[in-house]
């Protein structure tokens, strides 16, 4: 018998007992195939088909980092049936894109927080053959502006992420921006890009396969299951901390029994081995922030990142 929170359970029963007559749930997710966000929200979304005995659907809606998709999934019926799995991108992008044609925090309900990353700085170690950041630092000052980091689109975090390293750093190292961190990472492993500011679920299993070498996590401590990557601070650049999260929102006007239907799902889900051993290797904690919580997180951030916005000068590529 399964496990789970009583009350959210109890006030979920009747939205479940309907939705089972209904058209399977879809995540709106804002990315290509095989970015961060994919690496969480497939793993998810299968367990919580397995336990629901309803499908939940990803529809992957990529471009002009994440905000495509973010338009799309602010249209769509409040239905109970719809759901859109965002990112720390998404509160970037008021202070990067003018023209948005939806607005995060009036548009969208806040369900929960899903997963939190470091950022990690990996290279292709034959395109860029450093052991450690001092060797990359040293790379990037004998050759100002002629290296070039990937990123999975203008105003995501791997963007920020590059612009404060060479804040923090004085160097100069040139932005190529992707449609995802899918296609970026792609190229990183294919040896067409030499450097990625990555979210460690992405880069995770090709760091362990040895295809690309990771220099350190900008984290304060160093990343579940990655005991040997050294944090920022530690390979010499200190005040260095940025994490990619990912967190479920529903569009406005989602009944309220809806939410607290998928967020009793998600804390089940979350109580599993399954989903647990999938999070510690993508290097993650499991999370617990839901609803207001997590919409005080949300907001917290899009003030947080109109300041490095401003403080690193970052435009649009």
């Amino acid at each position: 018998m399964r496990r789970r929170t009583l009350l959210p359970a109890m006030l979920a029963t009747p939205w479940l007992a309907q939705a089972q007559a209904n058209k399977p749930v879809t995540w709106i997710v804002p990315f290509p195939v095989g970015g961060g966000t994919d690496a969480f929200a497939r793993p998810l979304t299968a367990a919580l088909t397995k336990q629901m005995g309803r499908q939940v659907l990803i529809d992957n809606k990529g471009g002009a980092g994440g905000t495509v998709g973010a338009g799309i999934a602010a249209k769509l019926a409040p239905d109970g049936s719809n759901f859109f799995m965002g990112a720390v991108h998404h509160t970037i992008a008021p202070s990067m894109y003018p023209r948005l044609d939806y607005r995060l925090e009036e548009d969208f309900i806040p369900v929960a927080l899903l997963a939190s990353v470091p950022q990690v700085i990996v290279v292709h170690p034959g395109q860029l053959p450093v052991s450690d950041l001092k060797g990359l630092l040293a790379a990037v000052r004998a050759k100002p502006g002629k290296l070039n980091y990937a990123s999975a689109g203008n105003g995501t975090s791997h963007h920020l992420a590059g612009e404060l390293f060479k804040l923090n750093t004085k160097t100069f190292i040139t932005h190529i921006p992707y449609r995802g961190a899918g296609p970026a990472l792609q190229d990183l492993v294919a040896g067409q890009a030499e450097l990625m500011f990555d979210g460690l679920g992405s880069s995770a299993t090709h760091i362990k396969s040895g295809r690309i070498k990771a220099l350190a996590v900008a984290a304060s401590k160093r990343a579940v299951g990655f005991p040997d990557v050294p944090t920022a601070a530690e390979a010499g650049v200190p005040d260095y901390e940025i994490s990619t999260w990912y967190g479920l929102w529903a569009p406005k006007g989602t009944p309220r029994e809806a939410i607290t239907a998928m967020q009793a799902e998600l804390r089940t889900a979350f109580a599993t081995d399954e989903v647990r051993k999938v999070w510690n290797g993508l290097g993650a904690d499991v999370p617990n922030l839901y609803g207001d919580a997590f919409g005080r997180l949300v907001s917290s951030e899009t003030k947080r990142w109109a300041e490095v916005v401003k403080r690193s000068g970052a435009k649009l590529d």
